[in-house]
C-alpha cells in the first residue's frame, strides 16, 4: 500500500538514486558500526546503508512507517519521537562506545533535534543530517555574516562541521520549497568546558536584537550579573568569535560558581 507523505510529520522522501549515492558515499559506513537513523521513512537511504552496515537502528514517528520497517530483519526500530530518545541508552543496548548519526531531519523541528543531540554528544563519533541548506549555512557561518548567529557558536562549540552536499528540491517527493543540503558534524575532541546552559543563555540575549551594539542586550545583563571582567559590548553579537563567547562564559562561571 502506497504511503501518502504526512505533513504534520513534515515528510518528504528523497527520491533521488543519485543523491542517495552521494550521500551513502559521504557518510561511509562500514560493515558492523553502530549507527541510528533518524526518520528512516520509505528505507531511501536505510536501504543501502544497512546494505554496507549488516545492521542498522532506526528512529521512527510515523506509526504505519514503524510498522513495514519492523518487517526488515537487519532493522531495530525505535517508534518514537526522536526528541524523547535517549541515545546514551541506545548507545548502551548496542554495546558501543560511540554511535554515527544520519538522517533526513524533518525540517520543521531540525534545530531542536540538533539541541538534543549536544546533550549525547559524548556518545557520538560523527553525525551526517539532510537539513535545509538555510539551516546549514547558519550552522557553518563565520563572524560578521548575515548567517552567524545563535546556532553557529552553540555548535562550532561543540563540533567541527562541514557542508558536503547540495540537495536540489526535485530530488524530494513530494519537492520541498527549499534547497537542502547534507552537513557532516565531528565533535570536537578537547571542547571547552562551558556549561552548556549559560552559554545559550549569554548568546541567547547577545543575538536578542543582532542590529544593536552589545552595549543594549548584553551589557546590560552582564551588569546585572554584576560581572565585573572584560568583555567589548561596543560591538554587535555577529563580530564575537566563537572562542569569545565561550571565554565570557567561563569567566562568569569561575566568578559565580
Amino acid at each position: 500500500m502506497k504511503h501518502i507523505p504526512r505533513k504534520r510529520f513534515g515528510q518528504h522522501f528523497l527520491a533521488d538514486r543519485l543523491i542517495i549515492e552521494a550521500i551513502v558515499d559521504a557518510i561511509a559506513p562500514l560493515p558492523g558500526q553502530a549507527m541510528v537513523e533518524i526518520g528512516p521513512g520509505l528505507a531511501a537511504l536505510t536501504q543501502p546503508l544497512v546494505e554496507r552496515l549488516g545492521h542498522l537502528t532506526v528512529i521512527e514517528l510515523d506509526r504505519d512507517l514503524a510498522v513495514r520497517l519492523r518487517e526488515h530483519p537487519q532493522l531495530t526500530v525505535i517508534e518514537s519521537d526522536v526528541l524523547k530518545v535517549d541515545f546514551g541508552q541506545v548507545a548502551q543496548s548496542q554495546a558501543a562506545t560511540k554511535l554515527r548519526v544520519v538522517g533526513n531531519l524533518p525540517y520543521n523541528i531540525s534545530t531542536p533535534i540538533l539541541f538534543h543531540l549536544l546533550d549525547f554528544v559524548d556518545v557520538i563519533e560523527d553525525q551526517h543530517f539532510m537539513l535545509q541548506k538555510e539551516v546549514i549555512d547558519r550552522m557553518v557561518a563565520s563572524p560578521c555574516t548575515s548567517d552567524y548567529g545563535r546556532l553557529s557558536v552553540m555548535l562550532q562549540w561543540r563540533y567541527a562541521m562541514e557542508n558536503v552536499l547540495f540537495v536540489p528540491p526535485e530530488s524530494f517527493v513530494p519537492p520541498p520549497r527549499v534547497n537542502s543540503a547534507v552537513v557532516r558534524m565531528v565533535p570536537r575532541e578537547n571542547p571547552a568546558a562551558v556549561d552548556v546552559r549559560l552559554l545559550s543563555e549569554i548568546v541567547q540575549v547577545a543575538f536578542s536584537q543582532r542590529r544593536k551594539l552589545m552595549r543594549h542586550t548584553l551589557g546590560q545583563w552582564l551588569e546585572a550579573k554584576a560581572f565585573s571582567g572584560q568583555f567589548d559590548v561596543k560591538r554587535r553579537a555577529e563580530e564575537v568569535p566563537v572562542t569569545e563567547y565561550l571565554a565570557l562564559a567561563e569567566q562568569i562561571k569561575s566568578a559565580h560558581p
